[in-house]
């Protein structure tokens, strides 16, 4: 070997042979065991502006990615569409292409607006269903209802949305006051439930002015099984122009009052019934 210790004498020469073998395809650790070089600064010297072999480059694992983005935004694609085909960042994707040209527009505004809309459709569409799924598992969940169960839950819906006394108004009567069917119908299924009879009950509609009065008051009596003829004057409530209502339309049919004759003692059960629901929720809360 021609060098002396610690010192390369022959620095050119040991050059030419490491450049040699560079250009064979040899690795710097080869390199170094073949000349016994094991001063790394003097390895990189001996080779210095000889490129690596392609073997011994260690591919980076996101460089195809890369590759496929840029060819994907050559193509015309959006940055949400490599993200989306690639699965990986938005920021990533930005950082691969963003010193190539932005693609060309491929449809006109209205098309984008129309695209966009059909997605929010699709969108509203699927929660839609997940929604009417939640609350179909969720009725069947209820099961059947025992006598006490309903019970119950008249109380809590009458003293929810039925006429109270007041201390500085003392009204011990039980009118009763909703537009939805559905709580029209628990009521009435509860006042069975108590043996109210029907004879006992008086209906009368409550609507604004504007509105299919006639339809309305065909509906509600429909819904309790009573002639139309037989409901009270309706109660027409005064439109106020500058109101925005926005119950209006087909769907809107008002109100429906249910007045039970003679109810004062009912009245007085009610208001008992609630009070043990809210004297026995206490002592549990305590």
């Amino acid at each position: 070997m021609a060098h002396a210790r610690g010192k390369y004498a022959d620095f050119e020469g040991l050059r030419e042979r490491a450049v040699a073998l560079r250009r064979a395809g040899l690795s710097l650790r080869q390199i170094r065991d073949e000349l016994q070089v094991h001063n790394n600064d003097t390895l990189q010297r001996l080779v210095a502006g000889e490129p690596p072999p392609e073997w011994t480059k260690r591919p980076r694992a996101k460089d195809s990615l890369r590759e496929r983005a840029r060819e994907l935004r050559r193509q015309g694609r959006t940055y949400n569409e490599i993200q989306a085909e690639l699965g990986c960042s938005k920021s990533s994707v930005s950082l691969w292409v963003r010193d190539l040209p932005h693609p060309e527009p491929r449809c006109t505004p209205e098309e984008q607006r129309a695209r966009m809309n059909a997605g929010l459709a699709r969108l509203r569409a699927e929660q839609d269903q997940v929604r009417e799924e939640t609350k179909r598992q969720a009725a069947e969940s209820i099961g059947e209802l025992s006598d006490r169960e309903l019970f119950m839950a008249g109380v809590a819906l009458y003293w929810a949305e039925g006429q109270k006394s007041k201390p500085y108004q003392r009204r011990e009567t039980v009118a009763f006051v909703n537009s939805d069917p559905g709580v029209i119908q628990v009521y009435l299924a509860w006042l069975d439930l108590l043996d109210v009879p029907r004879e006992r009950l008086r209906f009368r509609v409550m609507i604004h002015e504007t509105a299919d009065v006639d339809t309305a008051e065909r509906y509600w009596a429909d819904l309790v099984g009573i002639d139309a003829t037989t409901l009270l004057a309706t109660t027409l409530k005064k439109h106020n122009p500058k109101t925005v209502r926005k119950n209006v339309g087909d769907a809107y049919r008002g109100c429906l009052v249910i007045r039970v004759l003679q109810g004062a003692d009912l009245y007085c059960r009610i208001e008992g019934w609630w009070g043990g629901i809210v004297a026995h929720t206490q002592t549990r809360l305590r």
